[in-house]
């Protein structure tokens, strides 16, 4: 037989390295594809730093082609800033962030971010710095009275090593302790983001009201122009940005009334009636010949016996690792939670979805741990309470900005969220599970039981790790 003649276009897959080329030249790489014939490597080879360096101010940022930055990753380490502050950098849906767990580490005192806005204000700084000193004297206290009081209610197991009893006792009581730092606790995180999303990060840090924020995005801008010199060099603050905040919390006044909620809650406060037959419609549109109006016209036709065998017969062999089909993002689910700012750090992670948190306060009151009440430590968790509580309000109208550094991660936070039923699916099956931190598993258990009451033909399709005792299905 004769042989096989080689392909004419041979398929190749091959890196290109930030070794051998900057982010921005490897951006550049990428961009000019798309008006060159030769493969990626031959370009690379014609991009100087210099060449890529007046391709991005020409094309980036002078005529607006802002997705080739996308190309240009920077690798960041932040530490030692606030969580509050850490709340704002990772309130960017495209990046990757790995923080410091205060479930696994002791804190240790002094670990708190003083603003600088108090310098010229040495009785609001002391009271700051006090109260900050009591919520760290408190969490000492209670770590080492917790991990006695687990000593004697958690024996140690069978061949279990004593370092290793230590640590699970350890950070049992660390991650009960931890409701009582307060958001001015210090953190550090890694950070992975793309050019044009690093922009967009820094000028949101640029405009707000908080010295640190802007410091913080001063330090990302010069730090990360070390990287990529060019895409980012035109982040800056926005008096766009700046100015809706103003416009919001002046008429935030006006609707501001009403009681503080009780206990930790989920609301659904908006859902589609006609979910299952839209999802129905989705599900048979995808290989259908056909308009989508005809298609629902179709499914409309049917009866909901009928829409609800097509949902199952697409979904029925989802496992509890399989990623559910795109198409249940055509439904949506808004939901208001109110959940300790502990929970609401973890909450925050899913960044896909679109959440609007109301700002930090101690309005709503406290999670207490049970295990706090079990070792006898409520009279110190209580005071600590009241200490942040009293010194919140004392800034609430002293130094409104500064005051919800103050609130621990005890105190309850209100968010507004709007979620697609894929997006369900992921929260609900990782925060209900048996692993999930309890106060996270409380607010999305009750939020689970809301969208089954509404669409038990979507949801009994979930593959839950851990099913809840009322689970129907």
């Amino acid at each position: 037989m004769p042989p096989t003649p080689a392909l004419p276009f041979p398929r190749r897959v091959y890196p290109l390295s930030p070794r051998d080329l900057t982010e921005e030249q490897l951006a550049v790489v990428f961009a000019m594809t798309s008006r060159r014939p030769e493969p990626f490597d031959e370009i690379a080879n014609q991009v100087t730093q210099e060449k890529a360096a007046d391709f991005h101010e020409r094309w980036v940022l002078g005529y607006g082609h802002a997705s080739v930055a996308e190309h240009a990753i920077l690798h960041l380490a932040v530490e030692n800033l606030s969580r509050l502050a850490c709340d704002t950098l990772e309130d960017n849906r495209l990046a990757s962030y790995t923080e410091k767990s205060s479930r696994f580490q002791v804190l240790r005192s002094g670990c708190f971010h003083t603003p600088r806005e108090l310098d010229n204000d040495p009785r609001l700084k002391a009271l700051y710095s006090d109260t900050c000193d009591h919520l760290f004297a408190a969490y000492e206290e209670m770590v080492e009275g917790l991990t006695a009081h687990l000593r004697a209610a958690r024996p140690r197991r069978e061949k279990e090593r004593a370092g290793a009893y230590k640590l699970r006792l350890r950070r049992e009581a660390i991650d009960t302790c931890r409701f009582i730092l307060p958001a001015a606790t210090l953190t550090n995180v890694g950070v992975t983001m793309n050019a044009r999303s690093m922009e967009h990060a820094i000028t949101k840090l640029l405009s707000s009201p908080l010295a640190e924020e802007r410091d913080l995005g001063d330090d990302l801008k010069a730090q990360g122009r070390r990287i990529t010199p060019t895409l980012i060099k035109y982040a800056n603050a926005s008096d766009y940005l700046a100015s809706t905040r103003q416009a919001q919390e002046r008429w935030a006044e006006s609707v501001s009334a009403g009681d503080a909620p009780e206990g930790i809650t989920a609301r659904l406060v908006h859902h589609d009636p006609d979910a299952e037959a839209r999802l129905a419609a989705a599900l048979a549109y995808r290989n259908a010949a056909a308009a989508y109006e005809d298609v629902r016209r179709a499914i409309d036709a049917m009866t909901p016996d009928d829409q609800g065998k097509l949902i199952a017969d697409c979904l029925r062999g989802l496992g509890p690792h399989d990623p559910p089909p795109r198409e249940l993002e055509l439904v949506d689910y808004t939901f208001e939670f109110v959940m300790d700012y502990g929970a609401y750090r973890e909450f925050k992670r899913h960044r896909m979805q679109s959440y609007v948190p109301q700002p930090l306060t101690v309005a709503h009151g406290v999670l207490t741990p049970p295990l706090i009440e079990e070792a006898g430590l409520q009279g110190t968790f209580n005071d600590a309470v009241a200490r942040s509580e009293e010194a919140f309000w004392k800034f609430r109208d002293a130094a409104p900005d500064l005051a919800p550094y103050l609130a621990t991660h005890a105190h309850k936070r209100r968010v507004l969220t709007r979620l697609n039923a894929r997006q369900c699916f992921h929260l609900f099956k990782l925060r209900t599970q048996t692993q999930a931190h309890f106060s996270i598993r409380q607010v999305m258990d009750e939020a689970l039981r809301l969208a089954v009451n509404a669409h038990p033909g979507i949801f009994r399709h979930l593959a839950l790790r851990t099913a809840p005792p009322w689970w129907p299905f």
